[in-house]
């Protein structure tokens, strides 16, 4: 079987894979319409396996890692799916308390993925805490393919509120000083811009390619916002200029990044859409951000 590299995978199946991941066409569809890119030593299995996730091998700071304490714990979400699972992680080597970063997943539940961004966030001097929607559904599932089917069958304004719960669940928490951000991709993109809309108490907020909120709750932002957008990530960046025109009109502190020739996550770094330079660039930037605005 052909090795694949990303030379090997066209645009037209990077934008077909984010169909699928975003639930505009059936598992179905999306394997007949790859197929027909499935020619000579490039087969259908070979294509599938490299578009898909592979987390085992590109976890970055592991479960066990000696410098964090890092660990389950269940919090109340009342308006939203009840009690909420959600991965907590904090240096093993905290002096005195630390600001929070809420952690959000995409449209798929808590995946290894989310999990090590919520590790990375805690090893960066922050307590995070990286919830799962699908908490009431039983949890991620073990698979994005059902993980995504899982979160379909869930209320977005439900999920909003598990959230929100989440950010007063961990401002409170005696490990927290009280000035917590968010980050979020993709749906979790969405969270951020819509718990910046919420909650006014809310320090930052940096969403990766999310859903803009719309013109009547984006003039209700005070939260500084950092944006990342992926060049070719068409289906978001439509709503960009709208979004971008009531920042400004409203004095709204925000700062966004366009990341060149890169898709739609662009930091997941588990799958072929994964882009190294803008990954890092982007992380480094959030950071900075947050330790502006938590610090």
């Amino acid at each position: 079987m052909k090795q694949l590299t990303k030379e090997d995978i066209s645009q037209e199946i990077f934008d077909l894979y984010d169909d699928y991941a975003h639930n505009k066409i059936t598992r179905k569809e999306f394997l007949e319409k790859l197929s027909l890119f499935a020619v000579g030593a490039i087969t259908l299995p070979a294509l599938l396996s490299f578009i898909s996730p592979n987390y085992i091998e590109n976890i970055l700071i592991k479960t066990d890692d000696p410098r964090l304490n890092s660990g389950y714990i269940s919090y109340d979400s009342p308006k939203g799916g009840g009690t909420i699972k959600g991965l907590f992680s904090i240096p093993k080597d905290a002096k005195a308390k630390l600001p929070g970063i809420i952690v959000v997943h995409e449209n798929r539940g808590l995946n290894p993925y989310i999990e090590d961004v919520g590790r990375r966030a805690a090893l960066e001097g922050f307590v995070s805490l990286a919830p799962d929607a699908l908490t009431p559904l039983g949890g991620y599932p073990g698979n994005d393919d059902d993980g995504r089917t899982m979160q379909s069958k869930r209320n977005q304004q439900e999920m909003l509120e598990d959230f929100i719960a989440a950010f007063e669940y961990l401002k409170k928490h005696p490990s927290c000083n009280g000035q917590v951000g968010v980050v979020g991709f993709c749906f979790g993109g969405w969270i951020s811009n819509m718990m910046a809309v919420k909650l006014p108490d809310l320090k930052a907020a940096v969403p990766y390619y999310g859903r803009q909120p719309s013109e009547e709750d984006a003039k209700k932002i005070k939260t500084p916002l950092l944006l990342h957008y992926a060049d070719l990530d068409k289906r978001v960046n439509a709503g960009w200029l709208a979004f971008e025109k009531v920042l400004k009109e409203n004095n709204i502190k925000h700062e966004a990044h366009f990341y060149p020739n890169v898709n739609h996550g662009f930091h997941n770094n588990s799958t072929p859409r994964f882009d190294k330079a803008a990954a890092d660039l982007s992380w480094e930037r959030s950071i900075a951000f947050f330790n502006k605005y938590l610090k």
